[in-house]
């Protein structure tokens, strides 16, 4: 076992393990560690504790010290110079005509680096910008580029729900979403109802997703054809997830030759009704996983290059109607999510 603390840099970002030492380090106090961009100012958000190797990156770094009164100026200082940094930078990409918009700068605890985050809708040649702000602030500089989902998660706003923004509040990482969730909760499919201030679906949407799938996997379907307790074929027109009941239409007598056929609306137990059951799709997920192991990897790098060619040619192409807008908004999804910001 080894004892550690977690260390977070920012608001809502992620977690990085220390070893304490020999020092009463405790949760909430600020703390100068090393991390791989230099000597850094952080939060303790997590107490010491002891976990196991595999639960750590090695080599784990120690802490250095617990802030000083000095240390907690300094911190303030480099926080002000920021923003005179963010308004000279602007300034220079003016200057320099470039496409681009600077969202964010941080400075390294000992002002080794300093970090300039933007987003341009393609590729930026920012070689002289570099070498102008280099010779400007006698520092390393680093532009980094992200995406629109890390640019809201860095400047924050107020969602749909009139609450702050759940990747700018808590969110360390953004989690995997897609339009199949929108449609296992019995949500509206308007781009613009499941969309989140980023243009990219909602991250709220995964929050209750296992819930949905684990209720729904014991309902029918709509339009599934059921066997009623009385033993009477019926049609599923809606369920009510959260009471686990279900309207039936059912049809009572077969009409004769020319005559319409007595139907009635009837409500029931969803267990009380014979289907065809179905599994979550975290199990048919993992079935698949365990096939997809034990096959053959023959014709997978093939797969892979018409799927890039698809995506392009996809992203190239706008929607004509609102179906093919949902589908071009999940393929930016499922692309973004490999934009992160890296803390480090």
């Amino acid at each position: 076992m080894i004892k550690i603390i977690g260390v977070r840099f920012r608001r809502a970002g992620k977690i990085y393990y220390f070893s304490p030492g020999n020092l009463p380090v405790e949760k909430g106090q600020h703390v100068i560690v090393e991390t791989a961009r230099g000597v850094e100012y952080g939060t303790v958000v997590v107490g010491v504790k002891d976990v196991t190797d595999d639960e750590i990156t090695q080599p784990l770094k120690q802490v250095i010290r617990i802030s000083t009164k000095e240390d907690d100026a300094a911190e303030i200082r480099n926080r002000e110079k920021e923003q005179k940094a963010m308004s000279i930078c602007n300034e220079r990409i003016r200057a320099h005509d470039l496409k681009m918009k600077l969202i964010g700068v941080e400075y390294t605890f000992d002002n080794t680096k300093l970090l300039f985050y933007f987003t341009a809708d393609g590729r930026v040649d920012f070689r002289e910008l570099v070498k102008d702000l280099a010779s400007t602030f006698r520092t390393r500089i680093e532009l980094r580029q992200v995406g629109v989902r890390d640019e809201t998660k860095m400047c924050g706003g107020i969602g749909i729900c009139g609450r702050e923004l759940c990747c700018h509040s808590y969110l360390a990482d953004f989690v995997p979403v897609s339009i199949k969730m929108a449609k296992e909760q019995n949500l509206s499919l308007n781009p613009t109802k499941i969309s989140g201030i980023c243009g990219r679906l909602m991250c709220c949407l995964a929050n209750e997703e296992e819930v949905y799938e684990e209720l729904n996997a014991k309902m029918p379907r709509v339009g599934e054809v059921v066997t009623t307790p009385e033993g009477l074929k019926g049609t599923v027109t809606s369920i009510n997830i959260f009471k686990e009941t279900v309207k039936v239409l059912v049809t009572i007598t077969e009409g004769a030759e020319g005559q319409d056929e007595e139907r009635e609306l009837r409500d029931y137990a969803a267990k009380e009704l014979k289907y065809k059951q179905r599994r979550p799709r975290r199990e048919d997920k993992k079935n698949d996983g365990e096939e997809a192991e034990g096959g053959s990897g023959g014709g997978k790098e093939k797969k892979e290059r018409e799927g890039r060619k698809e995506r392009r040619d996809r992203r190239d192409r706008k929607p004509r109607n609102e179906e093919e807008e949902l589908e071009l908004l999940e393929e930016l999804e499922q692309n973004e999510q490999h934009s992160k910001i890296d803390d480090e």
